[in-house]
């Protein structure tokens, strides 16, 4: 029996990669790969994900080169204006992760205006991490529990799993069953460090721009061979 599937995240690796063995500036890496995270999209729709989380620009990222921060910023603002139409159509909600103050303002504005335009969509939540970290993110929740307690909202005795995870920029969302990687590195850089405690992963040498719908379902049918114990045993 197959695996229930309701959260993959991908962390799309092998832009700069891909354009560099063609001998092309790395921006047109990050353009040539939109086409894989569109079919990544339909994908998850197709098999009624209620999540798919998206590694779309680490807070590390910011210390790239000016010069393809800027063009990321654009591609993402055509991005948003380009596919907001197809989100509609297949009932997809938009929600950014991670610490968009320091997007500028027009990419900001405009990730924004995705967000309000499909809030009341019901179909699968698509969650882009944006300016996001994993530390960043359980530092922050580690505050805002802080705060509760200091001011008398919450115990100390009331902090668990359940709890902590509602801090999270997702909210208490069901953790990813499965993380992808493409690009052939084995780490998780920084990515969904809590929820991925019992995440299966899945690590491909395609590169983001090849990872075909294709090579998806490869990652879901390894997905389905697994046996998911969460440190339990299994009765024969």
């Amino acid at each position: 029996m197959a695996n229930q599937l309701r959260h993959i995240a991908i962390i799309m690796d092998g832009n700069g990669r891909w354009a560099r063995r063609r001998g092309l500036e790395r921006f047109l890496g990050h353009r040539k790969g939109t086409e894989s995270t569109i079919d990544a999209v339909e994908m998850g729709v197709n098999l009624k994900l209620e999540h798919m989380t998206l590694y779309v620009f680490s807070s590390e990222n910011w210390g790239r080169p000016s010069k393809e921060v800027d063009y990321l910023m654009n591609l993402l603002i055509e991005m948003v204006y380009k596919e907001i139409p197809d989100l509609m159509e297949k009932n997809v909600k938009l929600i950014v992760i991670g610490d968009i103050s320091r997007l500028p303002e027009k990419p900001r504005a405009n990730l924004q205006m995705a967000i309000d335009k499909t809030a009341n969509n019901t179909g699968m939540q698509l969650n882009l991490a944006i300016s996001y970290g994993g530390r960043q993110e359980i530092v922050e929740a580690a505050k805002h529990i802080a705060a509760e307690v200091a001011a008398g909202k919450l115990s100390i005795d009331e902090i668990n799993d359940d709890v902590f995870a509602k801090h999270l920029y997702l909210k208490g969302a069901p953790d990813p069953d499965l993380i992808i990687r493409t690009g052939g590195e084995f780490r998780l850089s920084n990515y969904l460090l809590w929820q991925a405690a019992y995440s299966e992963f899945y690590v491909t040498d395609t590169l983001w721009p090849d990872f075909t719908k294709e090579e998806f379902m490869k990652a879901v049918e390894f997905y389905n061979t697994r046996e998911r114990r969460f440190g339990k045993v299994l009765h024969e």
